[in-house]
């Protein structure tokens, strides 16, 4: 399940509400302060708040944990609470083994983890900061320190990172596919896309990547293809609810409404199905997006170059 908590994101001057399994409530000594609510209505989930921009929209929705936690979470051997009361619990322990000792690995990653999961961006990466300066050819380390740089928007900072944190004969599906989202954030949706397709080389038919990679081309306002490889995404045995509201999202953008309210039942009640369709409707209502997909939507889509091209052949090489 996703953990997050209520946070105002001024880099994209948006309130991203939590998913109703975590109040990240303040007061603990380990994690910053921050006024939290629980959110009254599922909404869509933050890794498509990009594409809601990008088409003109200014959608806010139930907090994912992050662009990059589609692609895979920070290492360690430790399973993350599934309570709210929990997680508070586990981030205040590890917090203070951190205390304790800032050099050990585990107790570093799991504090790091802990932070990420109450959406604590800023202190996460600081965290993962030192702990590459004591571990500066760990990869593990340095693909958790680039996955966290960009939850926090450090994007350049990210890319460089996480190029660092596999090897071109050992390369790491999760690295690759967060490298595409960081490209996809910093506009590059080809590049991104290259990215995606080596890491669907490595991890056939992964619905998270395929998940990623079909936001990928809606942020280049190719819908058809983004809902073909959503649909592709949720057929996936593994395919959690963060994928299936990213499908429902585009559907909607495109106007397939009844569509996007019958997959969003799969994980929400009927009302709050139709809530969140509503809401997307009327976002839409409010800007000149409609005109934008038609015209996108008239015009054949543009065949990507290279690698971009084709969706790679599970377990080509």
């Amino acid at each position: 399940m996703d953990r997050s908590g209520v946070v105002v994101n001024p880099r994209l001057g948006l309130t991203l509400y939590c998913s109703q399994e975590y109040s990240c409530k303040p007061g603990s000594r380990h994690v910053p302060a921050i006024s939290v609510r629980t959110c009254p209505r599922p909404v869509v989930a933050v890794s498509i708040i990009a594409l809601g921009l990008a088409l003109g929209l200014g959608l806010g929705g139930c907090n994912r944990p992050s662009l990059s936690d589609v692609t895979g979470s920070i290492g360690g051997s430790d399973s993350l609470p599934n309570t709210n009361a929990g997680m508070r619990r586990y981030a205040e322990e590890w917090g203070r083994r951190y205390d304790s000792n800032r050099t050990d690995k585990r107790i570093a990653m799991n504090y790091a983890r802990a932070l990420r999961a109450l959406t604590q961006h800023t202190q996460a990466v600081a965290v993962l900061r030192g702990l590459a300066i004591t571990h500066p050819h760990d990869m593990e380390v340095l693909g958790a320190y680039g996955k966290a740089l960009a939850d926090d928007g450090k994007l350049q900072e990210a890319a460089k990172v996480l190029q660092n944190a596999h090897t071109p004969e050992r390369p790491n599906w999760s690295i690759l596919s967060a490298q595409g989202s960081v490209a996809d954030q910093l506009g590059d949706h080809e590049r991104a896309r290259e990215f995606y397709g080596s890491a669907l080389k490595i991890r056939p038919n992964d619905p998270a990547v395929l998940s990623n990679l079909g936001l990928s081309y809606a942020l280049s306002r190719n819908l058809p293809t983004a809902e073909t490889t959503l649909r592709d995404a949720v057929a996936q045995p593994a395919a959690d609810m963060r994928v299936r509201q990213n499908l429902a999202l585009v559907l909607a953008l495109q106007g397939k409404f009844g569509e996007a309210e019958e997959v969003s039942r799969r994980d929400l009640a009927p009302a709050d199905a139709a809530s969140n369709v509503a809401e997307i409707r009327r976002m839409i209502s409010q800007s000149n997006t409609w005109s934008a997909i038609r015209q996108v939507d008239r015009r054949p889509a543009a065949r990507p170059k290279g690698a971009a091209a084709k969706r790679p052949t599970p377990g080509a090489s």
